[in-house]
């Protein structure tokens, strides 16, 4: 069986090491915990877990971090996680499984699912890709200051596994913004995907119009990764809604469909644009499409499950109810049920609507 070493970088994370690292006990072979300077119990829960504890001077640089824990690693793979990260039981099965196949496969790259929002029942409802186990190699190398990646080599699978981030408390809120100005004072410019990312961290610091102006100049640049465009137009769009320019807002949105076929989270964005300004049948054609959609476009960027069946059925039961027709919007209703069983919402729907005919009989009488 091939070996794996956890590779992680860690700085005061005494609340959720320990939780993290129980939680890859018998997949990890080895583990590398690479310390950035805590000043609380990190090291010491470090150190219950494993000998090879390190430190590394922070220099506001995730990939030297980063690859300074890989360079550590001694296994066939290398696998990391941060240490807010959780591994359900039944995925930790499935990660096993994974072990025992990679003798034989031998992949380059292992991309996972990595859950990072969460429904109101606490399920996932946000999740992407990550490359997550990666061969041992000279091509196992992070790169970008932040929100850093290893660019996927060589033969690239993926597996249906889920890596959650439960983060706790809000560490510090600033400090991806404030590494990505101070790139622009050294360089004068970003990387494109440096550029999106940057104007990602404008829209959750609330600076609405400058967030629209780099969304705007990226989607200027001819490259750039088809999802992060895409997700560029969605959050352009989101910016304009918040400075009262719904007209922009469409503009960005529409750009978006440039991209290709649109994945549903775009059309349910279209589908809410036609239901805020009331226009409830072009809203239902957007919303449909969403579902359609669902099909055709994969798991690809950024991925809201809900958008490929609750939440468009749910919007076109809304939209159908608006219009009076009733009998549509219960079928909606009952669809959008069978995507989420049990929900809140469709439960008081479906009393809504049998108040409804109650009242159409008393009508008739």
């Amino acid at each position: 069986m091939v070996s794996i070493s956890l590779c992680m970088i860690v700085r005061n994370e005494e609340k959720v090491l320990g939780r993290c690292l129980a939680c890859v006990q018998g997949f990890a072979d080895e583990i590398i915990i690479v310390d950035t300077g805590s000043t609380d119990r990190t090291k010491e829960i470090a150190f219950s877990f494993t000998d090879k504890v390190y430190d590394f001077k922070w220099k506001d640089d995730f990939a030297a971090a980063r690859n300074f824990a890989f360079s550590k690693g001694t296994g066939d793979y290398l696998f990391w996680l941060d240490a807010d990260d959780v591994v359900r039981q039944e995925e930790r099965r499935k990660l096993m499984d994974l072990k025992r196949r990679l003798d034989d496969e031998r992949p380059d790259v292992v991309m996972l699912k990595y859950a990072v929002g969460y429904d109101g029942d606490g399920a996932p409802s946000f999740f992407f890709y990550r490359e997550r186990l990666l061969r041992r190699c000279g091509k196992a190398v992070w790169k970008g200051r932040i929100h850093e990646a290893v660019e996927p080599f060589g033969k690239v699978v993926r597996e249906d596994i889920m890596i959650e981030h439960r983060k706790v408390g809000t560490g510090d809120p600033d400090r991806n913004l404030r590494i990505f100005e101070q790139m622009l004072r050294e360089k004068g410019k970003l990387s494109p995907r440096d550029q999106y990312y940057y104007g990602k961290e404008l829209y959750y610091h609330r600076r609405y119009r400058d967030a629209a102006s780099v969304f705007s100049e990226y989607l200027e640049l001819p490259d750039g990764w088809r999802e992060d465009r895409v997700d560029a137009c969605r959050h352009g769009a989101y910016c304009m809604y918040r400075i009262g320019d719904r007209d922009r807002g469409l503009k960005f949105l529409l750009s978006g469909l440039s991209e290709g076929i649109p994945k549903p989270e775009l059309c349910c964005d279209l589908g809410w644009w036609f239901f805020s300004a009331g226009r409830y049948r072009d809203a239902i054609f957007w919303y449909g499409q969403a579902v359609q959609a669902g099909k055709l476009t994969g798991e690809d960027g950024f991925v809201m499950p809900e958008c490929r069946g609750y939440i468009p059925y749910l919007q076109m039961c809304v939209c159908y109810d608006r219009l009076g027709e009733w009998k549509m919007a219960e079928r909606y209703n009952e669809l959008a049920e069978r995507c989420r069983p049990g929900t809140e919402t469709c439960q008081l729907n479906r009393k809504y609507f049998e108040k409804r005919k109650e009242q159409q009989i008393e009508w008739i009488q």
